[in-house]
């Protein structure tokens, strides 16, 4: 076996290889950029080299440097991960003339079908039903519209050696064709180093269906069962599920052996995903792309059949057989994974980046609950890779089972200082559409068509929340007064009597509540109901693990000041308690007007503004581009909500903004 191997990549992937690899025996090389010397890959592994500046095309996209660093360390091998070289034909070429295993399939494998317009080639030529479209490089964006004219709206426009929803847009109209185009012919390149486009047509009410395959280099193949990874945004997988509750047994067999049949035909030797396209109304399924790499959720795949995807990847590059045949492969219960993302689902799901102030996932629990992350309390999450913060993944011996772990991980998961997405993958795990298990890839665009907001993630009781609010506010005005040998505040003189006010900007509501200690916890009265909430809960613990009324329940606490925040299923509640009278003079307190910005274009994120689309002078039209800004690897497009002239262009193409620097001011 290798004795040492290095991992061309960063982030949770490194640090998921690095694990099986310590496993196995094996020593790690991290490479690392200058924006990731203090990344927890770097810390893990048993050797490090720096490969260069932030910026991917400067570090982790040199094939020199990371060839270079094998040199250096004597490293046998180099397992690329996803994203980043995992599938460049020409590094693994590269590798291999340099005497160095590629831990993946053969450079040949990953030309013909890491490339999403040759291997659609093939599989029409193995007679596998493939999406109508143009499979050649586009030259330009006027060419895109014509061929997309040609085909039939809606089409998809998709970048040649894409992936993770970078490089890919739909497009309904010409307008739409032109632009996406220009879009994924940019992110393809800053994330790829390829800038070849294609266009197909768009399926409508599809399900994303996958199967994960394994083949060696003795001729052996066999697939694991799939995954349904329908549920996405901006083409961009959110949850995955392992089984599909769509795909039954004849399915499955259908789907994978001709996943197989496609590995086979260029002789496969690695762990690889086929992904189908399938119709929800007929279960007609159409070959889409094969990713010749790893893919982020091969967890819930490993959940289900009990195998270390990443160490079969290392020893089927060592030269070993694969360890069982079709017939041994498990289908075990049910996983399911949530990506957890720096992004704000409250603002349009923009990037959030900046320090982990605070970085708890819940207990891992073996079989149950696991958590791959990259980070850690008090690391950075940086604007120059993608926003993924850490993957959560669940298993039950059923679906509703794996749904209920869910929810409670989420609940649990503890995350301050920047913005995640936890809030609306608690309400995807509370929706009825998610839970029956029918729906498409267009699930969130239109059970959200509006965006979401925290309305949308309901809880349980209410009344749970302002119990809470006084449990935590009495403990810690108990705490003073034992500590100082006083009554504490206005409220502790006149009585037990309190007003708890939940803050929100549609009107603060004002709730009386009664709070008296009992053993292990404190008695709520509330809207004439008692409730008995007994915790261990100590002062300045982020969670909250009690029973209210004999039922178990967790919320997570944070404490500003005389403020409380409640944070439950991905609601976030803000209190504050106070006597009557102070409650009463702070609904007389006069609002502060919120300063007009509609004469400003602001940046809505920290990023780099790749263009500025306008002129001093320049009349706008509503809907026209104003500018594009690139964060954590994707294109933002800014464009006017109204028609208007511009004053002043107060920055640059190639400037670094930070959130809410202003871009340009209309008159």
């Amino acid at each position: 076996m290798f004795t040492k191997i290095l991992i061309a990549n960063r982030g949770e992937i490194a640090c998921r290889v690095i694990k099986t690899a310590r496993k196995m025996g094996i020593k790690t090389v991290a490479v690392y950029s200058e924006a990731d010397k203090d990344a927890l890959h770097v810390d893990l592994a048993d050797e490090a080299v720096y490969i260069g500046p932030a910026a991917s095309k400067e570090s982790y996209l040199v094939m020199d440097k990371i060839i270079d660093a094998c040199k250096q360390t004597g490293a046998q091998a180099v397992h690329p991960g996803y994203g980043f070289l995992s599938e460049n034909a020409t590094f693994s070429r590269r590798l291999e003339e340099e005497g160095i295993k590629f831990i993946g399939p053969k450079h040949y494998s990953v030309a013909k079908m890491g490339d999403k317009i040759e291997s659609k080639k093939l599989a029409i030529e193995a007679k596998v039903n493939t999406i109508p479209g143009y499979n050649d490089a586009i030259s330009g964006p006027d060419e895109a519209v014509k061929i997309a004219q040609g085909i039939g709206y809606p089409v998809m426009i998709k970048a040649s050696a894409g992936g993770g929803g970078k490089g890919l847009r739909v497009a309904y109209n010409d307008a739409e064709a032109h632009e996406g185009f220009s879009s994924c012919v940019n992110e393809a390149r800053n994330s790829f180093g390829d800038d070849r486009v294609f266009i197909e047509k768009y399926v409508l009410e599809p399900r994303h269906i996958e199967i994960q395959v394994l083949g060696d280099s003795h001729g052996n193949y066999v697939y694991l069962n799939e995954r349904d990874c329908s549920i996405q945004r901006r083409h961009q997988k959110v949850i995955e599920e392992a089984p599909s509750p769509f795909v039954d047994a004849e399915m499955r067999k259908a789907m994978g052996e001709q996943a197989v049949a496609l590995a086979r035909a260029v002789n496969y030797e690695s762990a690889g995903t086929v992904e189908f396209v399938v119709s929800g109304a007929t279960k007609e399924f159409y070959f889409l792309e094969m990713n010749t790499r790893l893919q982020v959720e091969h967890p819930v795949t490993e959940l289900i059949t009990g195998l270390d995807l990443v160490e079969q990847m290392i020893r089927v590059a060592f030269g070993e057989k694969l360890p069982l045949d079709q017939s041994q492969v498990q289908l075990n219960g049910w996983a399911m994974e949530c990506r957890i993302n720096a992004e704000d689902p409250f603002r349009g799901f923009l990037p959030s980046t900046g320090r982990l102030v605070k970085f708890q996932p819940p207990k891992e629990i073996p079989g149950q609950v696991r958590v791959d992350t990259g980070v850690y309390d008090g690391g950075e999450i940086s604007m120059f890779y993608d926003s993924m913060i850490a993957k959560l993944i669940v298993h039950g011996a059923t679906r509703e089972q794996a749904i209920a772990r869910m929810r409670d991980a989420l609940n649990a998961f503890v995350i301050r200082g920047i913005s995640s997405n936890i809030p609306f993958q608690a309400a995807l795990m509370q929706h009825p559409g998610f839970h029956s298990g029918i729906f498409d890839t267009g699930f969130i665009p239109k059970e959200y068509p509006k965006g979401f907001d925290a309305s949308m993630v309901p809880h349980d009781d209410p009344a749970l929340l302002v119990s809470v609010a006084a449990y935590v506010y009495r403990a810690y005005t108990d705490r003073g007064a034992s500590v100082s040998g006083q009554l504490q505040g206005h409220e502790r003189i006149v009585g037990d009597k309190w007003c708890v006010v939940r803050l929100s900007p549609n009107g603060n509501e004002q709730h009386s509540v009664v709070a008296r200690p009992v053993p292990g916890g404190y008695h709520i009265e509330y809207k004439g109901e008692n409730y008995e909430i007994l915790s261990d809960w100590k002062l300045g613990q982020s969670l909250f693990n009690g029973t209210c009324n004999g039922e178990e329940f967790t919320l997570q606490v944070e404490r500003h000041k005389t403020k409380y925040s409640l944070f439950h299923w991905g609601t976030r509640a803000d209190f504050m308690v106070m006597s009557a009278r102070a409650a009463e003079l702070l609904s007389l307190m006069p609002e502060k007007p919120a300063p007009d910005l509609s004469k400003f274009l602001l940046s809505p994120m920290p990023g780099l503004l790749r263009e500025v689309a306008v002129k001093v002078g320049q009349e706008v039209k509503a809907g026209e581009k104003l500018a594009v800004i690139e964060a954590m690897k994707m294109e933002n497009i800014l464009k006017a909500d109204q028609d208007c002239k511009v004053k002043k262009v107060s920055a640059a193409a190639g400037e670094s903004l930070s959130v809410d620097q202003v871009i340009v001011e209309f008159e």
